[in-house]
């Protein structure tokens, strides 16, 4: 099964592949690897998300801000490179901006890894790390980058 028809068959759908903000590329690929820029909660150009967690967000809106993330992510791998040549998902970096008391992080993370786990299955296993920061950019509350490896051709 393709990945569109995995996402329909689960009730998502791929957001627009958004365009670089600045003077990079947003999927780079160096040999097999394929590394995917940070992402945010927009869907279709429209900001979603914004603020910090524990203070005008919960913790159930930051898992799905983390899950329109990696939607995101995947649009940007369906778009850049076409996921008929990706063998899984490696390793996920997730951003989130809080309170300075909310202290869920874990919680929030899920939104993006439970979401890889039901559209990629086996493909969708992958590490990751938590980071908690200041700021991101247009005040969004979660920030997601991803790399996969690619299939040997």
């Amino acid at each position: 099964m393709n990945l569109l028809d995995r996402l329909a068959q689960l009730n998502f759908q791929l957001p627009d592949v958004s365009r670089p903000g600045g003077s990079y590329q947003s999927v780079n690929v160096r040999g097999n690897i394929a590394y995917v820029t940070t992402q945010f909660p927009v869907w279709n150009e429209e900001f979603r998300f914004q603020g910090k967690l524990g203070d005008n967000l919960t913790t159930e809106d930051g898992y799905k801000a983390a899950a329109l993330c990696a939607l995101n992510v995947l649009a940007q791998i369906e778009g850049n490179v076409g996921f008929k040549h990706v063998e899984g998902l490696n390793h996920i970096d997730i951003y989130y901006v809080g309170d300075g008391t909310w202290d869920e992080a874990p919680k929030v993370a899920n939104g993006a890894s439970d979401l890889f786990a039901k559209v990629l299955v086996d493909k969708g296993k992958h590490s990751r790390a938590i980071f908690g920061v200041a700021h991101l950019p247009s005040n969004f509350s979660i920030g997601l980058t991803a790399s996969f490896t690619l299939l040997s051709e």
